[in-house]
């Protein structure tokens, strides 16, 4: 809470201030925080896994593989969040599982499943990007203003 609303608190205020802080719970942020790397690492080396299968397995290069492979691991979180499996492993491992393609795919999944009782327009297509829709517009803007910045360095032909 700021200085200036603690100051406009009155007495019966202030002291139940104190007595929520001490106690609230202590969260284990240093745990959380390795929880959260250790997970999205593994996460992110299951993708390395599946894109050396592509490459060696089937007819593609190194650079060529990311395709299927972001499209696998985006079919493999749509199917765990519709199993109720990626909820516990996010329960688990908390920001973790917001590595970008599996985060960004169980959450539109998960505004789908939730919204799916209200129908397939209004319900499932008009909730589905209330959270992603912003990663969408992010993406899209930052995209433009960074080709933007490269097509004027290319005609100073810095790059």
């Amino acid at each position: 809470m700021s200085d200036q609303k603690k100051k406009n608190l009155t007495p019966v205020q202030q002291e139940y201030q104190k007595f929520a802080s001490e106690h609230e719970i202590k969260r284990p942020w240093f745990k959380n925080c390795i929880r959260a790397f250790f997970i999205g690492g593994l996460i992110c080396l299951f993708g390395q896994f599946v894109q050396t299968f592509f490459y060696t397995f089937f007819d593609f290069t190194e650079r060529t593989a990311g395709n299927p492979t972001v499209a696998f691991m985006i079919f493999l979180s749509v199917l765990l969040t519709g199993f109720g499996v990626y909820d516990r492993i996010a329960q688990f491992a908390g920001a973790g599982t917001a590595v970008p393609v599996t985060g960004f795919a169980n959450s539109v999944a998960s505004a789908a499943i939730e919204h799916r009782t209200e129908g397939y327009v209004l319900g499932v297509g008009g909730n589905m990007f209330k959270l992603a829709g912003s990663v969408i517009v992010f993406g899209t803007v930052a995209a433009f203003v960074i080709a933007i910045i490269k097509t004027i360095a290319i005609q100073w032909g810095g790059l």
